[in-house]
């Protein structure tokens, strides 16, 4: 395969010189850098590449340009290069105009000139935007093969696993695809062994656990160490965040996550409105960057293994881990997050991973090309991933009981799919049940009960709608179970901290608090047992809040161990 390329564009001979330069000293053995000094001569260029089928990473343009702006010339190259990413270099005047473009044309930087040193204002950007455009065009060459039914449960679950763990992988489904049965055959695989995962190099696992499929790939899914500093459970961005920090800070740290980095914001299409990202970024992708931080500040990371109790032993906190040794600390930051409530449509149980999905992942998207797809919820996620549904399939309906969507979800989400021709949204209405034989195939569309129209008793005439694929992003019902009596929660599973626990609502409860100091800020009912991100009482469900509860429990981690 060729080289992917970068191109430069500038009419200045000098500017253009410059930047090919640095390009080439950093980027040459991996990327061909192609120097041009006009919007026409690069989009003639691009013509070329495209009509090559050599792919392009990055193109790299001054905004100021006689004849054609940098702007222009990134918009025109969406047509030969789709997937590049465009990187705009452009003066301080110019950079209302560069802000404008994130959303106009969806440039993905802009970096003002002149960029030196290279090794502090260009190379950390270049390394982003390339690493990204990497990340969404991989070798396939080393992929994990996966061999199922589409409409098979545990297909759905081996393939979410993947996905949010971010392996690479081919799917082929054996009710499609040829060479699916051949892999099916050539493994000797009866309709029970299915799925079938294919790792490189390694022998077919065949109906894999996640573990199993953990552990074939290298991912830890045992402690290693007996006694840690910190033991924090949840890995979503509140869990990440007090990893990256208690291990930066130098405390042996260990995190527990039962499905994958990223937790409930992991699945997001689009995190538009987190700090320091104009463009926005993925869930995928922020949690890849926060897991390369865990792992590059020495934090161990166990996946694929469900946390089933907590117990108090003398000065230390212990987790017990299904299928594995428990897990002793110091002190404990619970940071489980929600999980979207089950809703309790007749039928819809038995069709749960075989047509109707809690959340969705980039990979369940990609499969309702020109499909009809029903999401149900009116906050956030249900506007995100109603936008990311509607990229593949012939029509999204988002389904809202209430009759607006602008108490629940924010005003640039309604805008854009508003703006968004495949997508319809009806309000006041409900999934009453489900049928299909095998997987859904189709939906019982009825007014809520506790409609303010008419009688509250009458749902008024049901209407039944074909499809194969409903989504659903409704409520949060908080990952508390495990914990105990002893740890103080409200009636709905979330976790009583700080003040609130000597407070009038709590105070008299069967487990008060039981030190002569006041509980610290997140500190639940047991010492050294501490609460972060959406599991807590009062939360602000939001990533931004999530990462910062993350840091401020490790803050208070060190409060508590220097008073034991």
């Amino acid at each position: 395969m060729p080289k992917p390329a970068i191109l430069t564009v500038d009419d200045d001979p000098a500017v253009s010189a410059a930047i090919t330069r640095d390009l080439r000293s950093r980027y040459a053995d991996h990327y061909r850098v192609i120097r041009t000094t006009s919007g026409a001569e690069a989009l003639d260029v691009l013509t070329t590449l495209a009509l090559r089928g050599q792919p392009v990473a990055l193109i790299a343009s001054d905004q100021r340009m006689p004849g054609m702006t940098g702007i222009e010339l990134l918009e025109q190259a969406s047509t030969h290069a789709p997937e590049a990413k465009r990187l705009l270099l452009t003066a301080y005047a110019d950079t209302d105009v560069a802000i404008r473009a994130i959303n106009d044309i969806g440039l993905d930087y802009y970096l003002l000139k002149p960029w030196d040193p290279p090794e502090e204002r260009l190379y950390p950007v270049l390394d982003d935007l390339l690493g990204d455009w990497g990340q969404q065009h991989p070798d396939h060459s080393t992929d994990v093969r996966v061999v199922g039914h589409r409409w098979s449960d545990r297909s759905h679950e081996i393939k979410t696993f993947l996905a949010r763990n971010h392996v690479p992988y081919r799917w082929y489904d054996v009710e499609r695809d040829a060479e699916a049965q051949r892999l099916a055959t050539i493994a000797g695989a009866a309709d029970s062994d299915l799925p079938i995962v294919l790792a490189p190099g390694r022998d077919a696992l065949r109906n894999p656990t996640t573990v199993d499929v953990a552990n074939t790939l290298g991912l830890r899914t045992r402690a290693e160490r007996p006694l840690y500093d910190v033991c924090i459970v949840g890995g979503g961005p509140a869990g990440l965040a007090a990893a990256v920090y208690a291990a930066s800070e130098g405390l042996d740290t260990v995190i527990v996550e039962r499905e994958a980095p990223g937790g409930q914001a992991g699945q997001s299409a689009a995190i538009e409105n987190y700090l320091g990202f104009p463009r926005g970024l993925t869930g995928s992708d922020l949690a890849q960057r926060a897991v390369a931080q865990v792992v590059r500040f020495g934090a161990e990371m166990v996946v694929a293994r469900d946390v089933v109790g907590r117990e108090t032993r003398g000065s230390v906190q212990a987790v017990r881990i299904e299928g594995a040794d428990d897990v002793e600390a110091r002190a404990l930051i619970v940071a489980t997050g929600v999980s979207y409530r089950r809703l309790p449509a007749p039928g819809l149980d038995a069709f749960t991973g075989r047509g109707v999905y809690y959340g969705a992942t980039a990979s369940e998207a990609s499969q309702c090309r020109g499909e009809e797809v029903y999401v149900v919820g009116a906050a956030n996620s249900a506007g995100q991933a109603a936008l990311n549904l509607a990229r593949f399939a012939e029509r999204v309906t988002l389904l809202v009981r209430s009759g607006s969507l602008a108490e629940s979800m924010s005003r640039y989400l309604i805008e854009r799919i508003d703006q968004t021709a495949n997508i319809m949204v009806r309000f006041r209405t409900e999934v009453a049940a489900a049928r299909g034989d095998g997987h859904l195939e189709a939906l019982t569309l009825a007014r809520p009960r506790s409609s303010d129209q008419g009688d509250p008793g009458d749902r008024g005439a049901a209407e039944e709608v074909d499809t194969n694929w409903l989504f659903i992003f409704i409520g949060a019902s908080p990952r508390t179970d495990w914990l105990g009596e002893d740890i103080t929660r409200d009636p709905a599973g979330f976790i009583v901290t700080g003040t609130d626990l000597t407070g009038p609502r709590f105070s008299s409860r069967a487990h008060p608090w039981p030190l002569e100091r006041a509980p610290l800020a997140l500190e639940t009912s047991v010492p050294g047992v501490f609460a972060a991100g959406d599991a807590r009482l009062d939360s602000m469900k939001r990533v931004a809040s999530a990462v910062g509860e993350g840091a401020m429990a490790v803050h208070l981690v060190h409060r508590y161990l220097a008073t034991v």
